[in-house]
């Protein structure tokens, strides 16, 4: 798009000057100022259509002088604006302000406060448009009308609606003291000196005739709405840190509170919350996204990881559709709810991700081995096993061993991994990869979904299930590091193109298979050495691809930018086979890129090495906050911390390798099973722990279910 979007938790600016706030499914793009300019990407968004495209406050005809804004929650600002001066005075006596609230449409509060010593008579006009176009359209700049368009109005009341392709979208903008006219409503005010006037608007989605409930109503307190209400309890449930370092505190209370912003809770189901891909533009259910931030951030909230698992399996693919990619087991890679979904997905729910489906089932393992909720997690074994039949008879369809994917038809995304532009994979001479493309962290995946899969076997007493799927991990492993292993290089290929020869491009996502512990131990030490090497280690992060590629570029979207949720899986990958140097350079890179960005780091920034910069370049369109970008310093700490929990072979591991700086850690209230478990780490390294769960002990060593090295036989 060209523009950088941010998200004011507090008012931050991005290109433009842009203030984005946020609550569930509906957010608000807008100028400095409060107003949605005609013609921009601005607007008010509900479920993926834009229910307001203008909506600009003028005073007695005249802009009003944006003076600040000030917001303290994602879904508040309050906008300050000064009036223009009065006719025949020097200086405005007239402040306006714009007191918003976004959740399920708007709210907004208008105060004119007049600092003059004789009555102010105002004229007080909002501008207001609506062409319901779908979230693709204004992302992708190709806004055009469709439909019929309908308007109705009377006192205090402004409806607008548009009728295409059978199905109808609206607004109602409710003001009692407004006189409303077609695109229009007109306040006359008398503000008393010294005094002040006021008038609400309320701005409430319409979707197909169903009025949605506003979230912030008159008649009840700010504070008992409920977004404040979530918001509070977010901030008051989960674990507590307190750290010596406050770069690091800030950082972590940042990424708390931006993963509570990126909640999203179905209509259907408000007591089960998943959490959104990113703000501004994908604020919907993402598979791999959604999974990756549930399995980074799942000590943070259990039950977000268990939503996420829950409501990825009601939409699992139950049958064969090449236009959506769906196919029978396989996990989505994006629900949407525009009308335009369906042209440019193919429909609501679009299934074209290679890697959500294993990612699904090393979620449940690792809700196993947290020990959250066990009767939730056996109702989705059923889940699991529909997804390694996907994985089996699907992602595999050559019988090579290997998961690839290819897409069915031109509409979906041409590359199916995390790296899902058109030119993500690439060989190390600059060629594109030709599909069917076999990506090295996907066979990681499913080797990590056949392991969790034998400790859900282990956990419901079938001995020998686990032990079938341990010997599909074995053979996996062996497979993967035979066809995978470029000896003459010392890495990993990237992936194995259509002709199965190797992708041969030095790249992170070897990283991930450290991850998983698919990699051989006897390669590990070359992968380490090669991921914090100068050509991929730039200071900030490991890169996505090394500067000696010939596709290498530092502003690419995937071919040498630093992904923080990347490098946080690189770190503890690196942390799973003893690499602990190697991890803590890398978790120190992005920390400190974090407290560059003021606490918050962004979904990717520019790959330029820190050498070369003294501070992170961002990149200009990066999503702000992002999921797995929030989740990412709070997986640090854990790598850090070397934690690991396996509540099925009641084992803690804590090997913590805190840099000094830090100082001393506290963290209370971390839930493990039934029980709260506190930890405390010394400025000397020395080790405390409270509120064990019977049975569980605390060891350095790893479990065998979290080892690098196979698990031996059942």
């Amino acid at each position: 798009m060209g523009q950088g979007w941010t998200f004011a938790g507090e008012a931050t600016q991005g290109g433009g000057d842009s203030v984005t706030l946020i609550e569930g499914s509906s957010f608000c793009l807008s100028e400095r100022g409060g107003d949605l300019a005609p013609g921009t990407p601005q607007g008010l968004f509900h479920r993926d259509t834009r229910i307001l495209s203008v909506w600009q406050l003028r005073l007695d005809d005249e802009e009003v002088d944006p003076l600040s804004v000030i917001a303290q929650e994602p879904y508040e600002a309050l906008f300050l604006g000064r009036a223009r001066p009065r006719p025949g005075h020097s200086e405005a006596t007239v402040l306006v302000e714009r007191h918003r609230f976004v959740g399920a449409g708007m709210r907004e509060d208008l105060v004119l406060r007049n600092l003059g010593n004789e009555a102010a008579a105002c004229r007080l006009t909002l501008r207001v448009e609506a062409d319901f176009a779908d979230l693709f359209e204004v992302k992708e700049g190709r806004v055009q009308p469709r439909g019929q368009y309908g308007v109705d109005y009377g006192d205090g009341v402004l409806s607008l609606n548009r009728q295409w392709r059978g199905e109808s979208r609206g607004v109602r903008i409710v003001a009692e003291d407004a006189i409303c006219s077609p695109g229009q409503l007109t306040f006359r005010a008398l503000v008393p000196p010294r005094g002040t006037w006021r008038a609400s608007v309320l701005v409430t989605p319409v979707i197909d005739g169903v009025e949605t409930p506003t979230s912030f109503p008159l008649e009840r307190p700010v504070e008992q709405a409920g977004p404040s209400v979530r918001t509070s309890e977010w901030r008051r449930s989960g674990p507590r840190a307190k750290v010596g370092d406050e770069s690091l505190a800030l950082t972590l209370r940042r990424s708390c509170q931006d993963l509570g912003a990126l909640r999203i809770f179905d209509p259907g189901r408000p007591d089960t919350p998943v959490v959104a891909a990113g703000a501004p533009w994908f604020m919907a259910l993402f598979g791999r996204d959604s999974i990756l931030t549930a399995l980074m951030s799942l000590p943070l909230d259990p039950q977000l990881a268990l939503g996420t698992a829950q409501t990825l399996a009601r939409y699992q693919g139950t049958r064969t559709d090449p236009v959506t990619e769906e196919e029978p087991g396989k996990i989505p890679h994006e629900l949407r709810f525009g009308v335009e979904a369906s042209l440019a997905l193919g429909g609501t729910v679009y299934y074209g991700t290679v890697d959500a489906t294993p990612l699904f089932v090393m979620l449940l393992g690792e809700l196993c081995r947290w020990g959250v909720d066990p009767d939730a997690v056996r109702e989705l074994l059923p889940h699991a096993d529909r997804a390694l039949e996907w994985v089996e008879k699907y992602g595999d369809r050559d019988g090579d061993g290997f998961v690839e994917y290819r897409r069915s038809t031109d509409r979906g995304l041409a590359n199916q991994g995390w790296k899902d532009s058109w030119d993500g994979v690439n060989s190390a001479d600059g060629k594109l990869a030709e599909p069917p493309i076999a990506l090295a962290e996907v066979q990681g995946y499913v080797y990590g979904a056949y392991r969790a899969r034998a400790l859900l076997a282990e956990h419901t007493g079938d001995a020998a299930d686990a032990a079938r799927w341990h010997e599909r991990a074995r053979q996996l492993k062996r497979r993967f590091n035979e066809v995978f292993w470029l000896p003459g290089r010392g890495w990993y290929a990237e992936a194995l193109d259509g002709d199965k020869n190797p992708v041969d491009s030095l790249a992170s996502n070897m990283g991930h298979c450290l991850w998983t512990g698919i990699v051989d131990e006897d390669k590990a030490e070359a992968v380490a050495e090669r991921l914090l090497s100068p050509e991929m280690f730039s200071g900030w992060g490991v890169r996505t691809l090394a500067t000696t590629m010939a596709a290498y570029n530092p502003m690419s979207y995937h071919n040498g930018s630093v992904w923080p949720h990347d490098s946080g899986i690189v770190a503890a990958g690196l942390m799973r086979y003893g690499f602990t140097d190697h991890a803590r350079r890398v978790a120190e890179a992005v920390l400190d890129a974090a407290a560059a960005f003021g606490g918050r780091l962004p979904e990717l920034l520019c790959g330029f090495d820190r050498a070369e910069y003294a501070q992170p370049v961002p990149y200009p369109a990066a999503c702000s906050p992002q999921a797995w970008a929030s989740a990412t310093p709070v997986y640090l700490l854990r790598v850090l911390l070397g934690a690991e929990v396996c509540v099925p072979h009641g084992r803690i591991r804590l090997a913590p390798v805190l840099p000094a700086r830090f100082g001393a850690l506290r963290l209370t209230e971390v839930p493990v099973g039934t029980a709260q478990v506190g930890v405390r780490v010394t400025e000397a390294g020395e080790v405390q722990v409270t509120g064990l769960p019977a049975g569980m002990e605390v060891s350095t060593q790893p479990c065998a279910c979290t080892a690098a090295s196979a698990p031996p036989s059942s």
